[in-house]
């Protein structure tokens, strides 16, 4: 005899896949989720990570700052030092040039002129004083031009003023100072290096002196200055 089955099969099917898929499902979420859970931790070690290097990183920033303020301020040090030792060489070298100018306004002045201002700004010298006549000042400024510490004398004014009768003529001249061997330019002016140093001729059959050789040994002043005593009459 047949077996017949007259349970719910169907329904009892239905209910196995029902749970295979309850249970597939919740594996899948708590794939999912331990996947989730994963993905934040490592984003969050990741992040904390960056937020280290960037404390780090900011940390140097600011140590660099302040070693790029310390720099600037020996930088400002550093010029300062630089514009003082300019300004010492500068004096060393120019400490004897007052003496050596005196000596060749003395040397350079002939008879009949007397000197009664002398004024100076920085390689211009400007001299006011009495003379007998326009010729003892023509000598004058020829025994300038022919002195070595002295140049390019220009005579602004000449006039007759009566006060003194034996000096009637009133003068104002000026002219350059420079170095025995210094070069001058087009401008009558005295050529200076970069270094703020006198450029110096070359002397014949040698080569360029340097200033500072040219400072040390000061050149003897030409002997027409010292003879200039006797310069042209009136």
């Amino acid at each position: 005899m047949a077996k017949v089955n007259l349970l719910p099969w169907r329904a009892e099917r239905r209910r196995e896949r029902q749970q295979k898929f309850y249970v597939m499902l919740g594996v899948a979420a708590g794939f999912g989720l331990a996947i989730g859970v994963a993905a934040v931790a490592f984003y969050s070690f990741q992040n904390d990570g960056q937020t280290e290097r960037n404390n780090y990183l900011q940390a140097r920033i600011t140590e660099l700052d302040s070693q790029i303020q310390q720099i600037a301020e020996l930088d400002k040090e550093k010029a300062t030092l630089l514009r003082r030792k300019d300004v010492i060489e500068q004096l060393q070298s120019n400490r004897s040039q007052m003496v050596h100018l005196f000596d060749e306004l003395v040397r350079t002045i002939p008879e009949g002129v007397r000197l009664t201002s002398v004024k100076q700004d920085g390689n211009k010298l400007t001299l006011e004083g009495l003379s007998q006549s326009n010729a003892r000042v023509s000598a004058y400024m020829r025994n300038i031009e022919a002195s070595g510490w002295m140049t390019s004398p220009d005579l602004s004014v000449i006039e007759v003023r009566g006060d003194d009768k034996t000096l009637p003529y009133a003068f104002n001249l000026s002219l350059t100072l420079i170095r025995p061997g210094q070069q001058i330019g087009p401008d009558g002016q005295p050529v200076v290096g970069s270094d703020g140093k006198p450029v110096m001729s070359a002397p014949p059959g040698g080569s360029s002196a340097s200033p500072a050789s040219s400072g040390s040994a000061p050149a003897q002043s030409p002997a027409p200055a010292a003879s200039s005593k006797g310069g042209s009459t009136p």
